[in-house]
């Protein structure tokens, strides 16, 4: 079988506001036929607390200890929770929901991309699978999460290792094109990723972050060496040739392209009027 090539986008460290409008650059770049299906790596500059799109800002983050940490603060266009963007690897795919394979339910959709991100781990030397909520009280945390913080309980699909989750994704779909990003864990401040959300009360907190010791873990916590962000862009690259059975070509972006990606990082995700909207 012939493998499909995808473009590959590796942007290094860049700022959140940027970050966010270039997924969605590549978003509108696909839907108008311009760009085959691309897999981006990503990191963030400053390290950065992002947050779903349909999450309440004001209420839900404690914006005192974010800008005590000096973190940078984005709204993602997709769903999900909080995620402190700081000792990790972020990857994007977008491609058509028309691509061959890909399934039109969103929940499938998940398995296939995700399968890359499987095989990734493999290429680490971890054993990952696939969460699948088997429980009543499992379903029901997908629904009501009882944090603001992605990885306090594994969606359908996500990656875990040893019961816990190691990489947090969400989706949307816009313009007849899927785009998934997420975030691969190297290692973790839990103190200071617990410090950015409001509680009740400290009761309430400690509660929550015992809860979440037990349900998340990064790379480095269980691996048997340490494991730098090169070893695992590598990893996960040839994780996402195999798991997609594709071929991917590295791409820079033209100076046309960092035009349009910098006017829409300006005009959307810089503004308060897009990151402080709920």
């Amino acid at each position: 079988m012939m493998t499909e090539k995808w473009r590959f986008i590796d942007s290094g460290l860049c700022d959140p506001s940027y970050n966010m409008a270039l997924d969605e650059a590549l978003l509108d770049w696909n839907s108008q036929g311009k760009i085959p299906p691309t897999i981006r790596f990503y990191g963030w500059n400053p390290a950065t607390l992002s947050i779903g799109y349909f999450q309440r800002a004001n209420k839900e983050i404690n914006f005192e200890m974010v800008n005590k940490y000096n973190l940078g603060f984005v709204r993602r266009p997709t769903g999900g929770r909080g995620v402190l963007h700081e000792h990790e690897l972020t990857y994007s795919v977008i491609v058509s929901e028309e691509y061959p394979g890909l399934p039109k339910n969103v929940t499938e959709a998940y398995r296939v991309i995700s399968q890359g991100l499987l095989e990734g781990f493999k290429f680490l030397g971890l054993e990952a699978s696939f969460a699948v909520p088997k429980t009543e009280e499992e379903h029901n945390g997908l629904k009501k999460p009882r944090s603001s913080i992605c990885f306090d309980v594994p969606s359908w699909y996500e990656l875990v290792v040893e019961g816990r989750k190691i990489a947090g994704s969400a989706q949307t779909r816009q313009k007849g094109v899927v785009l998934q990003h997420g975030s691969i864990l190297l290692d973790l401040d839990e103190d200071k990723l617990f410090h950015l959300f409001n509680y009740a009360n400290d009761r309430v907190k400690e509660r929550v972050q015992r809860a979440f010791r037990e349900k998340a873990v990064a790379i480095n916590a269980i691996s048997d060496r340490t494991i730098g962000l090169e070893e695992a862009k590598e990893a996960f690259r040839k994780g996402f040739e195999v798991g997609l059975n594709i071929e991917l070509e590295p791409y820079v972006l033209t100076t046309e392209e960092e035009w349009y990606v910098d006017q829409l990082s300006k005009s959307k995700y810089s503004s308060d009027e897009w990151n402080f909207r709920r």
